[in-house]
């Protein structure tokens, strides 16, 4: 298993992990409060953490395949949320293994 982590400097980073998980919720499961979240993507999980400067993310998965398909549901879902903020993309961290 390999993770690679991700900020978004936003002062709305809660609201968009309760976005993010209600619409993840039509086709994983998901749970999440008022500062986190966690979302089981298929290619593998999403956690989530809010604080009041932003938005931190990290997605885990298998192989660099499914790494590229974490982000992409994470960032496309983002462009839909964040779009008054004009967000654009986020910066991921190299992969690295899972201890």
């Amino acid at each position: 298993m390999i993770s690679s982590t991700a900020r978004f400097e936003t002062p709305n980073g809660a609201k968009y992990i309760v976005q993010l998980c209600k619409h993840f919720a039509h086709k994983v499961d998901v749970s999440y409060d008022e500062t986190s979240g966690r979302a089981a993507l298929p290619p593998g999980p999403a956690t989530m953490q809010a604080d009041a400067q932003g938005l931190t993310v990290t997605v885990t998965a298998e192989a660099d395949d499914g790494m590229t398909r974490a982000r992409f549901i994470i960032e496309d879902h983002l462009k839909r949320f964040a779009f008054r903020e004009d967000f654009e993309r986020l910066t991921w961290s190299q992969p690295a293994p899972v201890a």
